[in-house]
């Protein structure tokens, strides 16, 4: 018995705009759109995707699961994920770390990382 993962499902008070939002960050588009759930890919039928669904409650404490993005101009990218309205947020992270973290606009933290050498 074989196990895909298909999705990582993302609570939100506003699911269509942050899916929108990190269809933009992430250059994916959107495969499924309901009141309940919308779902974006990176294509239509690649796995996994991200999948938002609402919830009446807004985000009260760091997430215990994150994305990480690795981008090949890590201060490009930052810059231009909080022009869309990302936020710098500390989660006691050192001055050296080698990752950005960030915060999408309903709070969820996601790290920019360096490229690879």
């Amino acid at each position: 018995m074989g196990n895909r993962w298909e999705n990582l499902v993302v609570d939100a008070r506003d699911p269509a705009r942050l899916a929108r939002w990190w269809a933009e960050a992430l250059n994916y588009q959107i495969t499924y759109e309901k009141p309940d759930e919308v779902e974006i890919r990176r294509l239509p039928d690649e796995l996994p995707g991200l999948v938002f669904v609402p919830v009446p409650e807004t985000k009260e404490v760091k997430n215990r699961l994150h994305i990480d993005l690795r981008p090949d101009d890590q201060e490009a990218e930052v810059e231009r994920l909080v022009d869309m309205g990302a936020r710098h947020v500390d989660v006691g992270q050192s001055a050296g770390d080698k990752w950005i973290v960030l915060a999408d606009p309903e709070g969820n933290e996601f790290c920019v990382l360096t490229p690879r050498q």
